[in-house]
């Protein structure tokens, strides 16, 4: 407190000398009592295109008269009262990764795409807003993530790594943090890259934090608990949670995650909760709208726990809500539907990508599943239906009736063009063993690094719908800072990654 008394009078005596300017944000923030609570929400992947997408299709869902359209802000983020944005380049690309912004949101600092918290040499480790927080103002510190702990997005507030694939090292620097709360997704590579070294689970439970791994054990936990990492208990594609969308009853989501958070954080020092949204980036690689949107309304519904939270508490509380980067160049408007959106045909989707992958996809190929089968299939699962005079019995297995949801069933019907596409990429699945390096450009812009039945179907379930992407990677536009609460009024404008840790390091007054 000391430094920060001498700072501000320093700040103060500065302002009367001729010639020294002192940015208004600056002023502004010395005005402006410390928030004691403070929650940075992250959406991977999510920039404008994913926040409108989820909005208007909430909004179309909604409404079931086709020709009224209506944009009311269904989404908790969309009523802060201050928003601003962010640039988010850094020192490799336009285009960058999550290890990189999220090293600019944490330290205020650029580095290369693929780095966490070292600079461009690789010599020098920053220190972040988390680690600062807990030392020298004494807040506990919770760290969230619908993916991995140890993924580039968690990792960034608080390791520190050459490589965003040090999962081992990034997984030995979680513990040695001595952060209060870690909750989410699995660790990756416990035992190491070669799969030799103690596992990280239990160097964890040594240092004394508790694991819970199943839901019971996470109900139990409490602020008497002490420090607790909570791993979710239905664990899906690459330990990560399950899309939102594949959740069953009584499964745990991001905000029962956030609520536990607040409950176990809670103190009278205060505490910085860090909650990253990570399953819309990998949405967004695969093209899949439908998870997209389904996650991006997940990461609002946690939001929506610290909205709660600021009520109780609004002269203390700040919340903060922004994306690392956008993914997948989402874009409202598809050239086969000129002008129009058909947003609710994303609904007849019942499952993600990566469910049908595992539950249906490596079944067909294990036993040499028809084409017509699989038809039927995309039918009943994604609402797909063939053209007149093609596979008449998947055709008819899903009549009109059963997608009263979809605002024009018509539109659903496959093109024969569209038909022929899906058939192609149909035996372009049952073609490949597994054991493929690398495939031409046309099979990359066709269907990425994913199954080909798979994005085939969710491409045209999209398009069909009135949207598009143009990318299974990273794009370079700006993100969303959404801000409520104790120094929201240093969020509005347009500015840099980095200034999210300028501005919130100025309102804390750390060193």
């Amino acid at each position: 407190m000391k430094a920060k008394k001498i700072g501000a009078l320093l700040l103060a005596a500065s302002m009367t000398v001729p010639g020294v300017a002192v940015p208004r944000n600056v002023m502004a923030a010395e005005e402006t009592k410390t928030p004691k609570y403070i929650f940075l929400f992250i959406g991977d992947g999510m920039s404008y295109p994913q926040i409108q997408t989820t909005n208007y299709y909430l909004n179309a869902i909604e409404d079931d008269q086709d020709e009224i359209l209506t944009s009311e802000s269904k989404l908790n983020m969309m009523a802060f009262s201050v928003a601003g944005s962010a640039q988010t380049y850094d020192s490799t690309s336009f285009c960058p990764d999550s290890a990189s912004t999220a090293t600019s949101i944490a330290t205020g600092h650029k580095t290369y795409s693929g780095t966490i918290n070292m600079d461009e040499k690789m010599e020098t480790a920053y220190e972040t807003i988390a680690e600062k927080l807990k030392k020298q103002l004494g807040y506990k510190v919770g760290i969230l993530s619908s993916v991995n702990l140890n993924h580039a997005t968690p990792a960034a507030f608080y390791a520190h790594q050459a490589s965003r694939n040090s999962y081992y090292e990034i997984g030995q620097e979680l513990i040695a943090s001595e952060f209060d709360y870690f909750a989410g997704g699995g660790l990756k590579k416990t035992t190491g890259a070669e799969g030799d070294q103690e596992d990280l689970y239990e160097l964890a439970k040594d240092a004394g934090y508790t694991l819970a791994m199943t839901t019971a054990e996470a109900e139990a936990v409490t602020a008497e608990t002490g420090k607790t990492i909570i791993i979710d208990e239905n664990l899906a594609d690459e330990s990560a949670m399950s899309y939102e969308m594949d959740l069953e009853e009584g499964d745990w989501s991001l905000a029962d995650y956030v609520q536990k958070g607040i409950e176990v954080l809670d103190n009278d020092n205060g505490f910085f909760m860090m909650v990253e949204g990570g399953k819309i980036d990998w949405a967004c690689h695969a093209n899949d709208a439908a998870a997209t949107i389904t996650d991006t309304v997940a990461l609002d519904d946690a939001i929506g726990k610290a909205v709660d939270f600021y009520e109780e508490h609004p002269e203390e509380t700040l919340i903060l809500v922004t994306g690392d980067h956008e993914t997948g160049g989402l874009t409202i408007g598809f050239a086969g539907t000129d002008y129009d959106t058909f947003l609710a045909n994303i609904s007849n989707q019942k499952l993600s990508y990566a469910r049908f992958d595992s539950d249906y996809v490596s079944a067909y190929k294990e036993n040499k599943t028809d084409f017509d089968t699989v038809m039927a299939d995309v039918t009943e699962l994604f609402g797909l239906q063939a053209p007149a005079g093609e596979n008449e019995a998947a055709a008819q297995k899903d009549s009109v009736d059963s997608h009263p949801e979809s605002e024009d069933t018509g539109s659903l019907v496959l093109t024969q063009y569209e038909y022929d596409k899906l058939k192609a990429a149909y035996e372009e699945t049952m073609s490949r063993t597994g054991d493929e390096e690398e495939f031409g450009q046309e099979e990359y812009l066709l269907y990425g690094s994913y199954e080909p039945l798979t994005v085939t179907i969710t491409h045209i379930l999209n398009n069909k719908s009135g949207i598009s992407f143009s990318s299974y990677a990273h794009t370079g536009l700006p993100v969303e800072v959404f801000a409520m609460g104790n120094g929201q009024e240093q969020f509005e404008g347009y500015y840099d990654n980095t200034d999210i840790y300028n501005k919130l390091a100025a309102l804390t007054g750390v060193n």
